[in-house]
């Protein structure tokens, strides 16, 4: 085009400030950097499920060595998927959090501890046994939905500082993962999955992981992945390290609801006390 006062063609401006112009929320932070680990962990747990168990039971493989490698791989990438979980929140509150944070957050929790721990649902039921492949499909289904569910209340709702309402997810994930390593009787393994995908969506408060709670939590992570390398590697005790590791992560998820449902139930009866005694002459 040609400019018609200068009769010299006519170049559009530049404005050498448009990255700095970028909006807000398409700019990612370093909490959603540890977001994206999360979901990426999420994934590949999916990955190892299908190509080092599901594929090798439909081939026929008799292997158990494989399927015990690739087990134990894929409920790691779940806990390093925790990890991240854990992290991106305590970092977003030091550093700047991207306008996308929350919805990043929990697209990757979906992945990360609904859709992988159901899919290693489905695929343990279609390994017990065919026969029980479609109620394992239901427990799944139910756990996701679970999930689904707790994210979208979370995301509207609006509870006490320092709390959660319902069984955070990556907590539910990992004791539905515990319940199936447990190996438990088929009937009461669907059973405990369907309680705790239940305490997802309850109303049992559950503290948030800060501060000292923060650590513990990162250190009871780090002594799971310990006791799951432990089971693949086939080394003496493995088996009794995992499923006490197991069983104390079901206990905690059973104690932990039983805990706050006493300490809400003696503060409304501390409440109605000092109501009663105000309306004394």
């Amino acid at each position: 085009m040609i400019d018609p006062d200068t009769q010299a063609p006519w170049v559009a401006s530049v404005d050498e400030d448009d990255d700095d112009d970028m909006p807000l929320s398409t700019r990612l932070s370093i909490a959603d950097g540890l977001t994206l680990g999360n979901a990426i962990c999420g994934f590949m747990a999916v990955y190892f499920t299908t190509t080092g168990v599901l594929v090798p039971h439909l081939m026929g493989n008799t292997d158990g060595g494989m399927t015990r490698h690739s087990a134990a791989t894929a409920v790691l990438l779940m806990l390093m998927a925790s990890v991240f979980d854990l992290f991106d929140g305590l970092v977003a509150r030091k550093l700047r959090s991207s306008a996308m944070g929350a919805e990043l957050d929990n697209l990757s929790d979906l992945i990360s501890f609904g859709l992988a721990p159901a899919y290693f649902v489905v695929v343990w039921g279609l390994i017990s046994d065919d026969a029980y492949g479609k109620v394992s499909a239901v427990a799944a289904v139910v756990v996701l939905l679970a999930v689904v569910l707790r994210l979208a209340r979370f995301s509207c709702t609006t509870v006490r500082e320092g709390i959660f309402q319902g069984m955070p997810s990556p907590f539910g994930a990992m004791t539905v993962i515990s319940v199936v390593l447990l190996e438990l009787p088929f009937i009461p393994t669907v059973l405990a999955i369907v309680g705790v995908a239940w305490l997802m969506v309850s109303r049992v408060e559950y503290p948030k992981p800060r501060g000292r709670l923060a650590t513990i939590t990162l250190a009871w992570i780090v002594l799971s992945m310990g006791c799951l390398v432990c089971w693949a590697f086939a080394v003496p005790g493995g088996d009794v390290l995992l499923q006490t590791g197991a069983a104390l992560q079901i206990c905690a998820a059973a104690v932990i609801p039983l805990f706050a449902t006493t300490r809400r139930v003696n503060t409304i009866r501390n409440n109605r006390r000092e109501a009663r005694t105000a309306q004394l002459p």
